[in-house]
């Protein structure tokens, strides 16, 4: 039998008698027996977890992961991708469809979550709304549905036809399942390769306006709010952004949303080095719009922060920043660069809603549940502890990371997941 004992943690879950309590949790072959101050190890077969400001809450969700799998699993893999996961903090996350082939019909579906029942996390597919994620042809919305997809998102390519995407909304909230758009206007967006400001401008890119993505997140609220449908909304980068959604939300619209997290931290001043470990999408931006970001986190008007994990090997990533593909891995980097970013602006417990919490509740997921005799699914960490990340020590089979190197404060020490 094996026993995993954390001492003197302090419980961050609303839902749990303990909640804000300092206590010891005794987890014995993957099922919470005990919770209780002075809890005793078990001789050697005991894995001891102490530290300082050590903190435990409910498995950590990731809404928004790339796996490149099926298709291209030389940048990632899902056991790659499960096992960075589970270093960074998630006991789940929701996978991205826009593999190779897509996950847009129920085979593809199945083949993820069958492929996933024996993997350490739980792993949730987000199926493509349309074939081939090309926006043209509805894919099978509902037969995909009933094969485990728990949402409907063509990624980085958001639906650019109003009336397709009205289609989809309507048709999937038939069996209560949301479309997630990435508010980008591709037209106005004209290839850019940066924010578009004085950043871009001094360095010769074209940029990616503000506008490119407030004009589409403008018009699908409209949608949502004309068909009274729920729709989420995924990487909110612009201060007009923030607005729009905050806006939406009083009026009653049935918007939810959520933010990369490198977005919080780094703004569009770092890619004066070219250093295409910075090319993102939404792109990084601006000092002031980050400070909006964190501004709407704390209101409420932002209700989940993801990593955005985005894998790319050398051979797409070492190259001119102009022809160089988007993203950076962020899963093991993830709590990190949040609690950097955030600077206690959050509570803990409010970060826990916004990271562990809100992506299930918005996707009627079941909450673990911290209590006495429930199966773990925890995540142990400390606000306080600093440690160094090595991109070569990585789980990711992808290395493009900007972070190689550097020192972060806060760490998580355990992740326990008994399915």
């Amino acid at each position: 039998m094996k026993y995993i004992l954390i001492k003197n943690a302090t419980v961050v879950d609303p839902n749990s008698v303990h909640h804000l309590k300092k206590t010891d949790l005794l987890i014995e072959s993957g099922t919470i027996t005990v919770i209780d101050t002075n809890i005793e190890a078990i001789a050697n077969e005991t894995e001891l977890i102490e530290g300082e400001n050590l903190h435990v809450s409910i498995g950590w969700m990731d809404l928004r992961v790339n796996f490149n799998d099926p298709g291209n699993e030389h940048k990632e893999d899902l056991e790659s991708g499960a096992k960075a996961a589970m270093q960074g903090g998630f006991t789940a996350v929701a996978c991205m469809g826009t593999t190779n082939p897509a996950l847009h019909s129920k085979s593809q579906i199945q083949y993820v979550v069958n492929k996933s029942v024996n993997l350490p996390i739980h792993i949730y597919p987000i199926a493509t709304v349309t074939n081939k994620a090309e926006g043209i042809d509805l894919a099978e919305l509902y037969d995909m549905s009933l094969s485990g997809a728990i949402a409907f998102s063509d990624n980085k390519n958001p639906l650019a036809n109003a009336e397709l995407l009205q289609r989809a909304m309507l048709y999937a909230s038939g069996f209560n399942k949301k479309i997630i758009q990435l508010p980008l206007d591709k037209k106005i967006a004209n290839d850019g390769k940066m924010n578009e400001g004085i950043v871009s401008t001094m360095l010769g890119l074209k940029g990616i306006p503000a506008i490119a993505e407030e004009l589409m997140l403008q018009r699908d609220l409209t949608l949502a709010a004309h068909h009274d449908i729920a729709i989420h909304i995924g990487g909110l980068s612009t201060a007009g952004s923030v607005a729009l959604i905050r806006a939406a939300k009083k009026e009653g619209i049935k918007v939810t949303c959520d933010v990369h997290v490198i977005n919080l931290l780094l703004h569009d001043t770092v890619l004066e080095e070219f250093d295409t470990n910075y090319k993102v999408l939404p792109p990084l931006r601006t000092a002031k719009d980050s400070a909006a970001l964190i501004d709407g986190l704390i209101d409420g008007t932002i209700d989940v922060i993801c990593s955005d994990h985005t894998p790319q090997d050398a051979e797409n990533k070492v190259k001119e920043f102009d022809i160089a593909e988007f993203g950076m891995i962020g899963l093991e980097t993830f709590y990190g660069v949040l609690n950097q970013a955030l600077n206690n602006k959050l509570s803990v417990e409010q970060l826990v809603q916004k990271i562990a919490i809100n992506p299930r509740k918005i996707f009627d997921i079941e909450l673990p549940k911290l209590a006495i005799n429930q199966k773990a699914n925890i995540t142990v960490f400390s606000p306080s502890a600093t440690w160094n990340y090595n991109s070569d020590k990585s789980f990711s089979k992808s290395k493009n990371s900007p972070f190689n190197g550097h020192e972060f404060k806060g760490k998580v020490l355990k992740t326990v997941l008994s399915k």
